[in-house]
């Protein structure tokens, strides 16, 4: 059974940062977004985190050759027609249930196997003892507790509602990706994605899965204190000397992460600053609309609704 650490939450809520820096850990190898994989990296040959293009990366060609004797061996048209089938928000009640009738269940058995194997691959091709796949999707989550060739531990990513709604607002492309309009949220719809989530991950705590939550704002106010509880969560050993990480930036070595956002590029130091850029620019209206929708979580979380 292999070990991972799921990264989930809505993006923009600093999923991509947790994982890069959980990455540093020793005995922890990062993979990045592996929900987008069949499609961006198996069909259109992204850059993966080292920079190389997916199809000549070594490491990625060592993982498909120990999962599936080669991914020349996978068909990703019949990975995205399983994931249309079972992994969609939609489907999130039937996967929460207490068993899952056939023949739904022989589907998600078939698609949680296909993760199964790439961790398992990794985890072998990198010698660490847990793999760290930040695809954020709450739906996946629900899809992998049920393999059980998968000790699955949830992190649950969460970010003050209006910061998240504000970045959905700004543009963001991809640069590894071709001709692909960037993705913008309306605040109302933002602020509805982020119930979403948050609930689905709540709910999921609730039938058993361990969850584990982290807030961005904790992240960047104490970064070590914050990973140590995570890999403690996760089964990992980090109580040696943590060299890469300081108060206000952390040291990043390159990375092998497939389908996830520009940060899988970074390397060298890299600051950490919360983007509190939202709370001066967001107009006062959309703040109020904001608050209002997401009021009774931003309540638990421990966030002001001012």
């Amino acid at each position: 059974m292999v070990r991972v650490i799921f990264i989930g939450g809505l993006g923009r809520s600093g999923t991509t940062l947790l994982e890069r820096v959980l990455g540093e850990l020793p005995g922890v190898c990062t993979l990045g977004e592996v929900v987008h994989l069949w499609r961006r990296d198996l069909c259109d040959d992204e850059r993966c985190g080292c920079g190389r293009r997916f199809s000549i990366c070594h490491f990625w060609r060592k993982v498909g050759e120990r999962a599936f004797g080669g991914w020349h061996n996978i068909d990703p048209v019949r990975v995205l027609a399983l994931r249309d089938a079972v992994e969609r928000s939609r489907h999130i009640p039937r996967l929460a249930g207490r068993r899952l009738a056939d023949p739904h269940g022989e589907l998600v058995a078939e698609y949680a196997s296909y993760y199964a194997r790439v961790y398992r691959a990794a985890a072998q091709t990198s010698g660490a003892q847990v793999v760290v796949d930040s695809s954020k999707h709450a739906s996946l989550a629900y899809c992998l507790r049920w393999s059980d060739q998968i000790d699955l531990r949830v992190v649950h990513m969460v970010r003050d509602s209006r910061g998240v709604a504000y970045s959905w607002g700004r543009a963001q492309g991809r640069p590894a990706a071709t001709a692909t309009p960037p993705d913008r949220y309306q605040p109302g719809r933002a602020a509805m994605l982020w119930n979403a989530h948050n609930a689905a991950f709540e709910l999921l705590r609730r039938r058993g899965v361990a969850v584990h939550r982290v807030r961005y704002e904790q992240l960047l106010a104490d970064p070590a204190a914050t990973v140590r509880r995570v890999a403690e969560f996760a089964g990992v050993d980090a109580t040696g000397p943590m060299d890469f990480l300081a108060d206000d930036a952390v040291r990043l070595r390159p990375c092998h992460g497939a389908g996830a956002n520009p940060m899988r590029f970074a390397t060298g130091e890299l600051p950490l600053r919360r983007d509190e850029g939202w709370r001066a620019c967001i107009p006062p209206r959309q703040r109020r609309l904001v608050s209002a929708l997401t009021a009774p979580l931003l309540t638990v979380y421990g966030y002001g609704r001012d």
